[in-house]
């Protein structure tokens, strides 16, 4: 055999084998996960660009929807667990349904919607 072989199989023999098993275990977890942070980075891009093009809900102060308030009053309709009596330690113990005591809706206005027919061309 000639002297690289020789030296090729001391390095084995010295542990050189389970260094490059250990150095591609390291570079395959990396690569791993690298991957699992892309594809998560894509997911959450996704996501957001879907939330993006969905338009603002009409939600007031007080969590509920602009279907649930009054027009002319601008009063809430929706019923809301109210605690009632509460025990030592100022913690609620009993809830009561009540009538939501949100004032006025002070959440977006919604854009009217336009309804433009299509131009003909006369000739």
């Amino acid at each position: 055999m000639s002297n690289w072989m020789w030296i090729l199989l001391i390095f084995l023999w010295l542990g050189g084998a389970s260094w490059i098993v250990d150095t591609t275990r390291k570079a395959l977890k990396t690569r791993h996960t690298r991957r699992l942070e892309l594809e998560q980075e894509t997911t959450r891009r996704t996501l957001a660009r879907q939330a993006a093009d969905q338009p603002p809900q009409p939600i007031c102060g007080c969590t509920h929807h602009l279907a649930k308030h009054d027009r002319a009053t601008g009063k809430c309709h929706e019923q809301v667990q109210t605690p009632v009596t509460w025990d030592a330690e100022r913690k609620p113990v009993q809830f009561e349904a009540r009538q939501c005591n949100c004032q006025q809706y002070i959440g977006p206005e919604p854009l009217g919607t336009i309804y433009a027919p299509e131009i003909v061309d006369p000739g």
